[in-house]
């Protein structure tokens, strides 16, 4: 079995890699197909292509320097038996069948003319070449070298040939490896591709997408729907993204505007984290925040008070959350008899004209950061985990207890398999304007504090909640990106915006 290669990171994406690691966790690209980089390894010229190496093959003997032609004498009627001579006018080159210009050979000798210098000597033009195509277009500029599979004619345009000192072109050598992605100028590929039904890869723009989502070219995963979501519902905004390390995006978020009884305007958010050690905590996340949602917009113009509506909303979170768990067959028993129940975790604001309305269950969390940032932002939720339980027994502080690595061992979740549903709400009346973030640890594991969540949140995000949103997802990419971002922005007070929802 051939010994894999020692990366030190991924040959697709360029993310770091650990020891040990058989798939990319950014992108899934098999690592067990990069073979052993060779031990000559080629010198990359600035153009980015990779100068011939020595091959097996017994070495061609260099041509030597050209040296200016030995012409033969003329005979008694001035003709000679060798090339035909050329007139200083005429330009010098060939036909396009390879003949002189200046006609056959052996033909009457043209009388002689003043030599002119040798064409071989180099500081002279050369012969002109036979008439060509038009040159392809130029390669556009290389990232790197693929160490994975040599050239494929179909994948990127051949490279130009090289000139020989004697006017031919030198063969193109198989160690020169193609380009990490073709130029879409000069390749047909992609059209190919298109025109055949299949989906094109969106790294390499040439390799088809298998039915698993990934590039049989150079196997980068694709794109799924969930990697990043971005919803605007009037004056409110949510943006979710997958980050850097993780293969798929397990959060999920709900957001909409509906009005109270007596006309007055009111904004829903809801924000699911899954719980990634649990079986299938995408489809988890994405069935407790639709149904949070949906019974926060249908409770609310009914007339329950907002705090009632969000304990009630959880419920029915958890209960969607629970349908997954159904008990399976028996062969599924068999065959993956230790899987657990589906799980995530829930946070989720509802704002009117006056007040404001947090509920949760695990460790996503709600700030208030008012617009006058010389007033204090505070943290509006206590997270269900390990470390809130030190820190609330008094056996460790704050930051020792958040440093220890079982801080995020959460101890309350939404699930078939949670020990008992405990919804926590809350709710708080501001005596001035601010914004709402209600986001999973994605974020605030980039800014723990409320004060630096305000920080990080724009001046505008009030005015401007997708801009704020996204600027949000942005500072945790920055940091690191190490787990799923999910951010939604609720201005206080609700704007008016008409009933509806999202």
């Amino acid at each position: 079995m051939p010994q894999q290669a020692a990366l030190s990171k991924c040959p697709s994406c360029e993310e770091p890699l650990e020891s040990g690691d058989r798939f990319c966790g950014a992108c899934g690209y098999d690592l067990s197909v990069v073979p052993a980089r060779p031990q000559d390894e080629p010198t990359i010229a600035l153009n980015g292509s990779v100068p011939p190496q020595a091959s097996a093959e017994p070495p061609r003997t260099p041509s030597a320097p050209p040296a200016a032609p030995a012409w033969p004498a003329p005979g008694p009627d001035g003709s000679v038996d060798g090339p035909p001579t050329h007139q200083p006018t005429d330009v010098p080159g060939t036909n396009s069948d390879g003949s002189p210009l200046s006609g056959g050979t052996g033909g009457p000798a043209v009388p002689a003319a003043p030599a002119a210098p040798p064409a071989a000597v180099p500081s002279q033009a050369g012969p002109v070449p036979p008439p060509s195509p038009p040159p392809a277009a130029p390669p556009a500029a290389s990232s790197g070298v693929r160490f994975d599979h040599h050239a494929q004619p179909d994948a990127a345009p051949a490279p130009a040939p090289r000139g020989r000192p004697d006017g031919g072109h030198e063969p193109a050598q198989a160690e020169e490896y193609p380009l990490q992605a073709p130029d879409p100028r000069v390749t047909a590929a992609p059209e190919r591709q298109a025109s055949a039904g299949g989906t094109v890869c969106v790294a390499c723009r040439a390799g088809r997408v298998d039915d698993d989502g990934y590039c049989e070219n150079c196997g980068h995963a694709q794109p799924r729907e969930r990697d990043h979501m971005e919803q605007e519902c009037g004056p409110l905004a949510a943006v979710s993204d997958r980050g850097l390390r993780h293969h798929r995006n397990e959060d999920a978020f709900g957001i909409g505007t509906t009005t109270l009884p007596d006309g007055s305007p009111v904004s829903v958010a809801i924000v699911c984290d899954g719980v990634s050690s649990a079986t299938r905590p995408d489809e988890a996340s994405l069935a407790a925040s639709r149904a949070a949602a949906d019974s926060l917009l249908a409770a609310l113009p009914r007339g329950t008070h907002p705090q009632q509506a969000m304990h009630d909303a959880i419920i029915a979170a958890s209960d969607a959350v629970n349908a997954l768990a159904e008990e399976p067959a028996p062969a599924a028993r068999e065959h993956a008899p230790h899987q657990n129940a589906p799980a995530c975790t829930i946070v989720g604001t509802v704002v009117t004209a006056g007040l404001l309305v947090v509920g949760w269950v695990g460790d996503s969390r709600a700030y208030w950061i008012p617009v006058d940032r010389s007033a204090p932002a505070a943290r509006l939720t206590e997270d269900d985990s390990w470390a809130a339980q030190m820190v609330a027994a008094g056996l460790m502080g704050e930051a020792e207890a958040y440093a220890d690595h079982r801080a995020h061992a959460i101890t309350g979740w939404l699930g078939a398999d949670a020990y008992e549903l405990e919804p926590h709400t809350a709710s708080f009346k501001p005596d001035r304007p601010g914004v709402v973030v209600v986001c999973t640890d994605g974020l605030w594991n980039y800014a723990e504090s409320a004060d630096d969540m305000a920080g990080a949140v724009p001046a505008d995000a009030a005015v401007r909640p997708l801009h704020g949103a996204r600027v949000l997802v942005g500072h945790a990419l920055d940091g690191g990106g190490h787990d799923n971002v999910t951010v939604a922005l609720v201005p206080f007070p609700a704007v008016p915006q008409g009933a509806g929802s999202a």
